[in-house]
C-alpha cells in the first residue's frame, strides 16, 4: 500500500512535470485517478480529526476515572459492578460497529482503538471484581487469567493487535510467577499452567497466528514457546549424571531443533492466501539461527566451561515429572519433524543438523564423560566462524542485507571478543579493533556494491 507521503511528494512532482511540458493533461489525470490525489487532502483531515478525537478522549477517560475514584467509595457494590460491567460493554459494542461497518477510513482506526481499550478494560475490571469480593491471588494469575480472556477476544475478532496483548499478558504473568513460584501452592491451578506452558503456548498461540495470518503474531508465539521450554529444561532435576546430563544437553539442542524443522505444512486448516508459500518456517528457522548464533557466541568464552555442575544429589520429583511430560511430547513432534525434512533434505538443513549435532556431543560428553574445556572452546569457535560465514555465503547468493549483516556482527564480535577476553597487547588490541573497523566499511561497500549488479537468475 503506497504511504500517504509518498503520494503527496508524487503529486507535488507531478505538477512540475505538467507546468514543464513533460506530461500532457491526460497523464496528470491517469495518475492522479491511479494514487488518488483527490483524497489527500481528506485523509489529512481526518488524521486530523483522529487526533482530536483521541486527544479529547484521553482527557475525558481521565475525568472520568477521577469522578470515579472520588466517588467509589460512596457507591453500593451492586452499583459499581454495575458501572463496571456497562463501559466494559458499552467500549466494545461502539469499538465493534466502528470497526465492522465504517464510513471513513478513520472511523475503522477509532473502532481498533476502542476494542484495544475494551481489552485493557477487561482487565481493570477483573482487579476490582476481585477486590470487591474479596477474592486475593497472585498477580501472576491475573495476568494470565486477563491474557486468556484478551485471546478469547482477538480469536472471535480476528484481530492480530488484540493477539500481541494476550501473548504480551501471559508472558508477563508467565515470568511473574516463575521468580513467584516459591509461594505458589503445589498442584494448584497456575502452578499446572506455569509448568506446562510451552504446549499451552503451541496450542493457544500458533493457531491464532495462522487464524490472524500474521507473522508478527508466530514470531512472538515461537518466541513464547522457545523460552518456556528452555526454562522447563533448566528446571528439570533427574537422578545420575546421565540422565541429568541428556537434558542439560537437550536445553541446548531441541529449541533449535525444534524451530528449524517447523514446516507451515503441518497445519492442514493453514488460512493462507497462498497454499505453497510457507512464510511462517522462514519465521522459524530465521529464530533457530538466532538461537544458535547466541548459544556459539556465549559457549566460545571461557567461563562457560570453567567447571560441571553436581548432579549427585538430584532427587526425580512431581514437579520434575510434569514438566518432562512438555519435554516428551515436544520431543516427539520434533522428532517427527526431522524424519519428514529426512524425504528431502537440502544443503541448508545439512549444515544445521551438523550444527546441531555437533553441539550435542560436544555438551554431552563434557557433562557425562570427561571435561574438554580446552576443544569445546576450539569447537564453538569453529561452528560460529561457519554459522557466520554460511549466513554471509547464504546472503550473497539471493542478494540478502539481513543475512550478510549478520555474518558480518558474528565475526567482528566473534574476533573483538577473543581479543579482549585473553591477555594482550594494548597496541595489539588497538591494531584488531582498527582492522574489524576498516573490514566492515570496506565489507559494506563492496557488498552494496555487489548488490547493484546482483542479477537473481
Amino acid at each position: 500500500m503506497v504511504s500517504d507521503k509518498f503520494r503527496h511528494q508524487l503529486r507535488q512532482e507531478v505538477e512540475k512535470w505538467q507546468a514543464e511540458g513533460l506530461i500532457n493533461q491526460s497523464q496528470y489525470e491517469s495518475l492522479s485517478q491511479r494514487y488518488q490525489f483527490n483524497t489527500l487532502d481528506t485523509s489529512a483531515r481526518n488524521r486530523f480529526i483522529v487526533i482530536l478525537i483521541g486527544l479529547g478522549s484521553l482527557l475525558l477517560g481521565l475525568a472520568v476515572i477521577t469522578f470515579v475514584a472520588a466517588n467509589w467509595q460512596d457507591w453500593s457494590r451492586e452499583f459499581r459492578v454495575l458501572l463496571l460491567l456497562s463501559v466494559f460493554i458499552g467500549v466494545n459494542i461502539a469499538g465493534f460497529y466502528l470497526w465492522r461497518y465504517p464510513t471513513e477510513q478513520w472511523q475503522n482506526r477509532l473502532g481498533r482503538g476502542l476494542l484495544l481499550l475494551g481489552a485493557l478494560i477487561l482487565g481493570a475490571n477483573m482487579a476490582l471484581m476481585a477486590q470487591m469480593f474479596h477474592q486475593s491471588g497472585s498477580p501472576a494469575g491475573l495476568y494470565i487469567v486477563w491474557g486468556i480472556g484478551v485471546l478469547a477476544m482477538a480469536y472471535s475478532l480476528r484481530l492480530t493487535l488484540l493477539g500481541i496483548l494476550s501473548i504480551l499478558l501471559i508472558v508477563i504473568g508467565y515470568w511473574t510467577g516463575f521468580f513467584q513460584s516459591y509461594s505458589i501452592e503445589d498442584f494448584s491451578w497456575l502452578k499446572l499452567v506455569l509448568q506446562n506452558m510451552p504446549l499451552l503456548a503451541s496450542l493457544m498461540f500458533i493457531p491464532l497466528a495462522y487464524w490472524c495470518r500474521s507473522q508478527w503474531l508466530f514470531g512472538i508465539s515461537a518466541i513464547a514457546v522457545i523460552t518456556s521450554l528452555e526454562v522447563n529444561l533448566n528446571q528439570i532435576q533427574l537422578p545420575g549424571t546421565f540422565l541429568q546430563s541428556l537434558i542439560t544437553t537437550m536445553a541446548f539442542v531441541m529449541p533449535p531443533a525444534l524451530l528449524w524443522g517447523y514446516d507451515d505444512n503441518f497445519w492442514q486448516f493453514r488460512l493462507t492466501a497462498d497454499s505453497a508459500s510457507k512464510p511462517f518456517q522462514v519465521i522459524a528457522r530465521n529464530l533457530a539461527l538466532a538461537f544458535l548464533a547466541v548459544l556459539y557466541y556465549l559457549f566460545s568464552f571461557q567461563y562457560f566451561w570453567t567447571s560441571t555442575p553436581d548432579n549427585s544429589d538430584n532427587k526425580l520429583t512431581w514437579d520434575s515429572i510434569l514438566l518432562l511430560v512438555n519435554v516428551v511430547v515436544l520431543g516427539l513432534f520434533t522428532l517427527w519433524e526431522w524424519l519428514r525434512l529426512g524425504q528431502r533434505i537440502d544443503r541448508n538443513t545439512a549444515v544445521v543438523a551438523g550444527l546441531i549435532i555437533i553441539t550435542g556431543i560436544t555438551v554431552f560428553f563434557h557433562l557425562n564423560f570427561a571435561l574438554i574445556p580446552a576443544f569445546a572452546i576450539f569447537i564453538f569457535n569453529a561452528v560460529l566462524f561457519v554459522l557466520a560465514a554460511g549466513l554471509i555465503r547464504e546472503a550473497l547468493t539471493i542478494g540478502e542485507r539481513r543475512g550478510f549483516w549478520g555474518g558480518i556482527i558474528l565475526l567482528t564480535l566473534q574476533i573483538a571478543s577473543r581479543m579482549l577476553e585473553y591477555d594482550t597487547n594494548l597496541l595489539f588490541k588497538a591494531l584488531v579493533l582498527f582492522l574489524c573497523g576498516v573490514g566492515i566499511i570496506v565489507a559494506g561497500l563492496w557488498f552494496e556494491r555487489y548488490l547493484r549488479n546482483f542479477n537473481p537468475q
